[in-house]
This record gives C-alpha cells, structure tokens and sequence, in this order.
C-alpha cells in the first residue's frame, strides 16, 4: 500500500454512472471523517469520486479489475475502489467484493448487498475495503505477501457473506461471495433496486396516457357502473391480477426484456434466470405501483364528476363510499388494460430505459449487437 508524501492517503471512489455516482457522492461527505477516526494513529484520508462507465462492454471481474488497476496508475491515488450496480459472477457464486491488496483495488458490486439500506451497507463496505487495504501488508510462513479478512459487520455470522475462491491469475487476492438461497435473494432485491421500478410509469408517457383515458371515459359509463356493483370482492382481485398480469406480460414482450442464453452452461442458464426474475419483480412492481395510482385518480375523478341521483337511477343502487370505492378498483382494472395495450404504441428502448438502470440497459444492448436479431433483451 502506498501512502502519498504528504501522509495522507488518497481514495478514488470510481463509480459507475447513475446511482453508483449517487451513491459514492453521498457517501464521500463524510468519508475522510469516518476512516481517519476508525484508523486512527493520525491518519489521514482524502477522498476523490470519479463516475465513469468502467464496466462498458464486460462484466467478467478479472478484466474489471485489470481496468481499474490501469485507471489507477494514470493518477495519484492510493486506493482505488470500484462501484457497479451490475451484478458480478464467478465460479456459479455471485461475488461482493474483489480486493487486491498488492495493487490498493477494490471492486464491489452493489446489487450483492441488498436493497435495504443500501447507502449504509454501501459505506460500511467501502470502509472497510478502504482499512483493509491502507492497513499493514501480512505475511504468511512462507514470508509471501497473505490477503487479510475484512473487519466490522460486514460479513458477519448474520449475513450470507462469506469469503470465496480466487483463480491464481487474477488480480484479487481475496473475495468475498454470497451463496445459498438468502445470497440468491439479496441480489435479486439488488437487482430490482438498481433498477428502481418506480421509475416505470413516469418513463412510459403514452401508455400512462391511454390508462388514465380510459379510466376517464370508464367512470362515466353507465354499464361500468352496473358492472362494478355486480362484481363479488374475489372477482375484483382476479380483475386485478389479470389486469396487472396482461400489462406485466405485454411489456416484457412488446419491449423484447427477456432474457435468452446463447450459452447451454449451467452458470448461464442460472444467470438468465436471475436477470428474468428482476425482470419481471422489476416491470410487476411498477405495473403494481401504476394500478394503485389509477385507483387513486380514478376516485377523485368519480367523486368529482358522479352525481349520485343518476347514479341511482341507472344502478338502482345508492352513490355510497363502497359504491365509489368499487367503482373505482373495476375502472383501474379497465384502465390498466386500456395502459397495456397503449404501451404498445412506446419504442422498445422506452421501454427499456424506464425499466432497468444504465449499466443493465448497456449490457442488454451488448447482448444485442453480439446476437444478432435474437430476442435477447
């Protein structure tokens, strides 16, 4: 480990664009402040962020790794550490952390930490990949340089973290993994956090449009008005998971987001198998997060525009708050169809951009010009 001249160790936060920058942008401020008080004996740290797409075109960890450390030889740094929100494989097991102490490079992978509390995670592991590597190289019995655990919380007995192999020709000297169906778990809610599904409906303009004009036009339908009230609550649910279903499939169709292995290898087809479930958690969610705002406009637009005597007339029912509250979940149901089907007039790289993060958005449309016209996205 080098330490400038001026005894105060630079730290290279590079990131990812998107929410890697956002996420080493907030965790620099205080940074510095946080390493110097854990390390102690007077150090000092100075702490640098760089957003840039490091992981274009490969996500295989020993060339990331191989383009950080020729990043960080072009610059004054200490300690370079790499954030992606890709998620990293190798050997089958889904890595968190690559450290290579000889070279002060740590790559870590977001997606691998979860997706709660993700900024606190995030911090804590660079803390400590930061202290591991700034810390005094050890030495095993053979007087060869020996890679040190991570300290703290980090990979404790509570997580599914836990250190894993390194080929003898890589740059890392230590790895830390998460395996088993909880590590499974964490990186598909990492997943589907990175691709922050919420940003679906905003992103998808003309179906939002085509959904809130039919609720619209629905609400004032006198048969939408006898239908609603002659529907059971079970029949309600299943109008609703078959609305939100149609809108879940047409987009994962129309929009070409399945994922297609070109590979038969069993790491490949469990790694298209990852990326189809974030997927579809991805699209579902923000298909899910659209029902429920229909339901809400809906409701406001027929307590604002129903009157209850014409209502009553043609219903034979009173305009009471169940009234409206049915009427409006059958009206989201019908919108959300009216929503799937006009997200058939959005391009396919709409569709795309308001459904994954930057980094899957540019590794789908790798996959793309390597196959050919294979629907692979």
């Amino acid at each position: 480990m080098r330490v400038s001249s001026q005894g105060v160790t630079v730290v290279a936060l590079l990131a990812d664009p998107d929410a890697p920058t956002d996420i080493a942008l907030r965790m620099a401020r205080t940074l510095p402040d946080r390493l110097a008080e854990k390390a102690g004996e007077g150090r000092r740290f100075d702490v640098e962020v760089i957003s840039e797409p490091f992981t274009s075109g490969t996500e295989d960890p020993p060339t990331l790794m191989h383009r950080i450390m020729n990043r960080g030889r072009s610059e004054n740094w200490d300690i370079v550490v790499a954030l992606t929100d890709l998620p990293l494989h190798s050997q089958g097991r889904k890595i968190v952390v690559d450290l290579s102490h000889e070279h002060g490079l740590a790559l870590l992978s977001l997606p691998s930490l979860g997706g709660l509390r993700l900024q606190t995670r995030a911090r804590r592991a660079v803390e400590e990949a930061v202290l591991g590597l700034a810390g005094p190289q050890a030495t095993g019995t053979d007087g060869l340089p020996r890679s040190q655990p991570l300290l703290g919380p980090f990979a404790g007995r509570l997580t599914p973290v836990h250190p894993g192999p390194v080929g003898e020709t890589e740059t890392a000297d230590l790895r830390y993994v998460v395996s088993g169906p909880r590590g499974y778990l964490r990186v598909l809610v990492g997943m589907v956090r990175a691709n922050r599904p919420w940003r679906l409906v905003p992103g998808l303009s003309k179906a939002l449009a085509a959904a809130l004009a039919t609720g619209a036009i629905a609400t004032l339908d006198s048969t939408t008005w006898s239908l609603a009230g002659a529907l059971s609550a079970p029949r309600l649910v299943i109008a609703t998971a078959g609305s939100v279903g149609l809108m879940i499939g047409w987009l994962i169709v129309d929009g070409e987001l399945w994922h297609r292995s070109s590979e038969a290898s069993p790491e490949s087809r469990q790694r298209a198998r990852l990326y189809n479930t974030s997927t579809v958690l991805t699209v579902g969610i923000g298909a899910l997060a659209c029902y429920a705002g229909l339901m809400v406009i809906n409701l406001v637009w027929a307590l604002f525009i129903l009157n209850g005597r014409v209502f009553a007339s043609m219903t034979r029912t009173p305009l009471d708050g169940s009234a409206y509250l049915t009427l409006s979940w059958f009206v989201a149901s019908v919108a959300t169809v009216g929503g799937a089907l006009g997200s058939g007039l959005e391009s396919d790289e709409a569709i795309r951009a308001a459904t994954y993060s930057e980094r899957e958005k540019e590794r789908r449309h790798m996959l793309q010009g390597d196959y050919g016209d294979q629907p692979v996205a």
